[in-house]
């Protein structure tokens, strides 16, 4: 179908139009400037976007007050392809071709129907050139991304997809179904209402402990803000040192538990380590006063000192996921201090042997070189390796995230719940998912309400609605000290638990993952703990993004990984990628081996959880902690 909405205009018409499209373009951006977004009330299904603003920030940072400045031949350049693009769309096919690369609107529905074509297509052309004018802003790198996220947010909400009396789909269905495609969608509405949030999936299907988070254990040993887990053996022998893996806070354990043939949980077990895994509690006012301190003082560093006694191990094996990672290395950092003042320093690693040539078993040669260390005198370091997922150490390049954070916002934090208080695990959900918001946010709108669909049943988005609290004064030290002053990777600009800290005091074998299409902990971030920590790292970059990209079981034989033979770790990531080299399949491949390097020999497997009367089994996992909602 020719797309032709202006067909009988003069020319003269069609020009003066578009130039009107042209200028109403800018002023939308204009408004964009202004603290907030553009209202929308009025427009049908959707509400005031100051409303859909606040719910995507914690709490909005005002853009500048005054209009924004454009780079004056950018804009031209902008206007030159404005326009070209606008008579591309009047030839034949060209709206068509437009709609075509959106999944939004590539479907007959919409290209079939001229009145929605032209919709889409002029929504398209205009959504490009407003995130190209975002790009010609002149102001700070701070300021323009938070230009640029305001007008993704606004035209996510305002595609006409996400309207009734735009949409040809849905319109379409209600006189297939009769209707009852709409009342299924006010149903939907009222429920997701009532729970609080919008369906991912069909979460009537999965229930913690029958069909997610299967793995057999007990939990062994509990306190106010976690539960310990073992994992009951698979294999005869386990690695005399036992593996600890501490998951976020701010998520359920369970992304490392979803189901049997993607479990990391399950796969660590298998490998021969005796596994134990942190589930924190889902905290309420009686731990609304919880601080960083306590996470890692009554956390972290107690399940390393539960986990050690239990299997009556001198030292153990943890590995840290995302800000369980950057609790992990903050307890290991407070162990290191400890450890330097009572025993005295230790000594540092061995240097890396010379790089093995690329040759058949160069891989192997490589990591063994990287992973064996002389053993430092006097009294052994009660961690022999940490493995880092997609974790912060070094916070100077957080992404997208940077958008949330300045003094003002983190102030505010701080007189909201610095001294008690919880910061709801919605709230932080929705933040996430406006990190996306045609995937997660607008693409379950459109499907749960104007077309009344169930959404189809997924491990991963269950888990993802899932939500958890977070104290208040935990979440805004870590906001204050860690996201925006960076102290992590200062030496000794951090004091906690009484003991004052330097990363690069940490002198043990590190293996550190980073994920390419990561949106939370950008790739780059992953790499910045190779500069920060002292001993023997490495670095394997995987692909896909901040969850699949580390669920990624081999048996699935998808994505591929990235390493450097030569074991270098030069000061950025493009120079560390212009030497790294791609092999097909799972990390998890090359991680079991170099994490079993430091395992010890192998023993007989335990025949019961625990160890005697002080560390008895409690209760079956995934234990009662995980099963609690926010």
């Amino acid at each position: 179908m020719n797309f032709d909405p202006l067909a009988g205009l003069s020319g003269q018409s069609v020009q003066q139009f578009w130039n009107e499209q042209w200028s109403r373009t800018l002023q939308t951006l204009q408004q964009l400037g202004q603290p907030g977004l553009p209202g929308t009330q009025g427009m049908p299904g959707m509400p005031d976007m100051a409303q859909a603003w606040k719910a995507a920030v914690p709490e909005p940072g005002a853009l500048p007050e005054n209009a924004l400045s454009l780079d004056p031949e950018k804009l031209l350049e902008l206007q030159r392809q404005y326009l070209d693009g606008a008579k591309a769309m009047a030839e034949q096919g060209g709206a068509q071709a437009l709609l075509a690369k959106d999944k939004r609107f590539n479907t007959e529905s919409w290209a079939g129907n001229p009145l929605t074509a032209a919709t889409a297509a002029t929504y398209l052309l205009n959504s490009r050139m407003l995130m190209g004018l975002a790009d010609a802003v002149q102001a700070d790198d701070k300021t323009r991304n938070r230009v640029r996220f305001a007008i993704e947010q606004w035209l996510a909400a305002m595609a006409p997809s996400n309207f009734l009396a735009l949409n040809a789909e849905a319109q379409k269905k209600a006189i297939e179904t009769q209707g009852e495609s709409l009342a299924q969608g006010v149903a939907n509405l009222l429920a997701d209402m009532r729970q609080g949030h919008v369906s991912m999936t069909d979460e009537s299907l999965f229930t913690v402990g029958k069909n997610v988070a299967t793995t057999e254990g007990a939990v062994v040993f509990e306190n106010e803000l976690f539960q310990l887990i073992e994992y009951k053996p698979l294999t005869d022998k386990v690695h005399e040192r036992p593996f600890l893996m501490v998951p976020p806070c701010i998520n359920k354990f369970y992304i490392l538990d979803l189901q049997p043939d993607n479990s990391l949980i399950r796969y660590a077990v298998s490998q021969g380590h005796r596994t134990f895994v942190m589930s924190w509690r889902n905290p309420d006012e009686s731990l609304a006063r919880k601080t960083w301190d306590n996470y890692i003082e009554d956390g972290v560093l107690t399940g390393i000192r539960v986990a050690r006694e239990i299997a009556g191990a001198e030292q153990i094996n943890v590995l840290g996921f995302c800000v369980g990672g950057t609790m992990l290395s903050t307890a290991l950092a407070v162990l290191q201090a400890r450890h330097d003042r009572e025993h005295g320093a230790t000594a540092a690693p061995a240097a890396k042997a010379p790089a093995a040539k690329r040759a058949a078993g160069s891989r192997s040669a490589a990591r063994t070189s990287t992973a064996r260390a002389t053993a430092p005198a006097g009294v052994p370091f009660p961690v022999a390796s940490v493995t880092l997922l997609t974790t912060f150490i070094d916070f100077s390049d957080t992404g997208i995230l940077d958008v949330f954070i300045d003094e003002s916002v983190v102030r505010f934090r701080e007189m909201q719940m610095g001294e008690g208080g919880l910061m709801k695990g919605q709230d932080l959900a929705s933040t996430f998912s406006f990190l996306r918001p045609n995937d997660l946010v607008w693409n379950y709108v459109v499907g749960n309400y104007l077309k009344g669909e169930t959404p189809p049943p997924f491990d991963l988005l269950y888990w993802n609605s899932d939500s958890t609290n977070l104290p208040g004064p935990y979440y805004a030290w870590y906001l204050r000290n860690l996201y925006l002053e960076n102290k992590l990777a200062q030496p000794g600009a951090l004091t906690v638990c009484g003991e004052r800290i330097d990363m690069h005091q940490l002198r043990l074998p590190a293996y550190i993952y980073g994920s390419r299409e990561d949106h939370i902990v950008p790739v780059g971030g992953s790499y910045a703990s190779t500069q920060v920590l002292g001993g023997d790292k490495r670095f394997v970059m995987g692909a896909s993004g901040h969850i699949a990209g580390v669920i990624n079981p081999p048996a699935k034989k998808k994505r591929s990984y990235w390493m450097r033979e030569d074991g270098q770790l030069p000061p950025t990531l493009k120079e560390w990628q212009a030497g790294a080299d791609e092999y097909p399949g799972s990390w998890w491949a090359d991680w079991s081996p170099w994490l079993a390097e430091h395992g010890g020999k192998l023993v007989a497997a335990p025949k019961q959880y625990g160890k005697g009367r002080e560390y008895t089994a409690i209760e079956p996992a995934p234990g009662r902690y995980v099963l609690v909602k926010a």
